[in-house]
């Protein structure tokens, strides 16, 4: 994975989608903010930033690593296909190792995850 570091300007951020690691098993630990390992960002024109963490290795789990590795390239390629259809599941997923935070209309809001995405690389 190449990644480079993204400087954002808060204003061409409207709508985000933030994904936490949960390892198994299974909803005995809820998602926090030092879970989460993805954020993805759209817009106003409709364009997708996959932000990742640059540690989120040290953070999966050995047996999940494969998966998630395997889902970030998914992301990337579906994108390109269906990039609204694609946004719209990450911001409802609720199953498995990659689950939704939170989501919503305006990272501007939210200064916790504005400094994350500023730390995070580019997928």
């Amino acid at each position: 994975m190449e990644a480079s570091t993204l400087k954002l300007d808060e204003r061409l951020l409207p709508h985000f989608c933030a994904l936490a690691y949960r390892p198994k098993p299974e909803g005995k630990t809820p998602p926090c903010v030092e879970s989460i390992i993805v954020i993805v960002v759209k817009d106003e024109n409709g364009n997708f930033r996959f932000l990742v963490s640059p540690t989120y290795r040290e953070v999966v789990q050995g047996h999940d690593l494969a998966y998630i590795d395997s889902l970030l390239n998914d992301f990337k390629e579906r994108a390109k296909l269906n990039s609204e259809a694609l946004f719209q599941q990450l911001c409802s997923l609720g199953v498995g190792p990659l689950v939704t935070q939170e989501a919503g209309p305006s990272l501007a809001t939210h200064p916790i995850l504005l400094e994350l995405c500023r730390r995070f690389v580019q997928l």
